[in-house]
């Protein structure tokens, strides 16, 4: 009986897959595999507009919130809050694209009933008020110039309070609103382009009631927009700047990552392309870099917390090195919070913005003497001054 055996010989690998996967069938895995990969493509594009999507109509509703911001009404008024007569006034902004409303306190008496509107009109004829009413005053005024999300009642610096001390320094004291904030006459915030206006258009109202000295006091981007306001004119004397803010697309970026975080880019590039859309203002068209390397002529007392968290007090402390005014100063405070300084040290904060102020009403009482003419010019000033009026009746 013979025997056979039988030697299976694999198969060869040239030229292709061994007979396990049989050569037909490579060219279907390849397809399947090319197809798999195309359907992911497509999700991972899908995906990717979606989440860009999204996170753009994230930005765009932060834009608009930024443009928008929620504004609490007013809650009492200067005569309620601390027994001082005032004024409603009503302006337009130096630019004329928005109106201003707020409260005139004439230092050292009552103005007459709180109801007295001064209109357009009576601003532009410098008149002190309307109806009749009489605005006297000193001639020194301080403008408090409010922080942004809020209005010039603003209770946690606290407002009244402050008006109240400068009123009793002899002040007057015009508080107002930022369009942002008006119930009555609603615009958008503009990071200071607009904002510069309305505080210009108080500085001028300020000017109409007498006053020959004025001071701007700002709080956050209130005073942000005071350093703004203070590039275009030479009618504010000296500014108090408490908390400053400057609105660029990077303080504003970093104000959001504070409540949500965000990837900078392309968070930065949404927000300066989205916020033109609601405010009307470009953020690259502010004066911020300006402002940064600006020596003002004008005396400026900065008061800024090293545990600011939304404006940094190093942004403060390179503004204060800018200055060349002899009065010009600064007061870094360990541990002070955006505008709450005063909460904490509250005998300290009025002591040494009492002692700026004095020494601006004696550096503007030497300039005003130095300007003033010699008795015997003055006489003939008069004398021509009366000729003139002579000749035009």
């Amino acid at each position: 009986m013979s025997t056979h055996s039988t030697m299976i010989t694999p198969a060869s690998m040239d030229g292709g897959l061994p007979l396990l996967f049989p050569e037909s069938v490579a060219p279907r895995l390849d397809l399947k595999l090319k197809r798999r990969m195309q359907r992911w493509g497509k999700v991972l594009i899908i995906f990717s507009t979606a989440v860009l999507l999204l996170f753009a109509g994230v930005m765009g509703l932060l834009s608009y919130m930024l443009s928008y911001p929620p504004v609490a009404p007013l809650a009492s008024n200067p005569k309620e809050a601390i027994g001082l007569d005032y004024i409603d006034v009503e302006f337009p902004s130096a630019s004329g694209r928005t109106i201003v409303n707020g409260w005139y306190i004439p230092a050292g008496g009552s103005p007459g009933p709180a109801s007295s509107r001064v209109h357009t009109a009576a601003l532009n004829n410098g008149n002190a008020a309307a109806n009749g009413s009489a605005a006297a005053g000193l001639s020194k005024t301080i403008v408090f110039s409010h922080g942004y999300g809020t209005n010039r009642e603003e209770s946690w610096v606290p407002m009244y309070k402050l008006a109240s001390i400068v009123h009793d320094m002899d002040y007057n004291v015009l508080l107002f609103d930022y369009g942002y904030a008006s119930k009555t006459h609603k615009a958008p915030a503009t990071g200071g382009a607009e904002e510069s206006e309305e505080l210009l258009a108080a500085v001028q109202y300020a000017k109409s009631q007498g006053a020959d000295e004025v001071v701007v006091w700002g709080f956050s981007m209130g005073a942000g927009t005071a350093l703004q306001t203070a590039l275009k004119t030479d009618e504010i004397d000296a500014l108090i700047l408490d908390s400053l803010f400057l609105t660029s697309a990077e303080t504003l970026y970093h104000n959001i990552t504070n409540f949500i975080n965000l990837p900078r880019y392309p968070a930065i590039p949404l927000l300066e392309t989205m916020m033109p859309i609601w405010s009307g203002t470009s953020l690259s068209s502010l004066p911020a870099p300006e402002v940064l390397q600006q020596a003002y002529d004008i005396p400026i007392y900065i008061i800024h917390g090293t545990d600011d968290e939304k404006a940094s007090y190093q942004t403060a402390e390179r503004i204060a090195g800018e200055q060349k005014n002899a009065l010009s100063r600064s007061w870094i405070v360990p541990g002070g919070k955006h505008e709450l300084v005063f909460q904490v040290h509250p005998d300290e904060y009025i002591a040494r913005a009492a002692a700026f102020l004095d020494a601006v009403g004696q550096q503007h009482g030497l300039q005003q003497n130095q300007d003033a003419p010699a008795p015997a010019q003055a006489v003939q000033a008069a004398a021509d001054a009366g000729s003139r009026d002579g000749d035009a009746a």
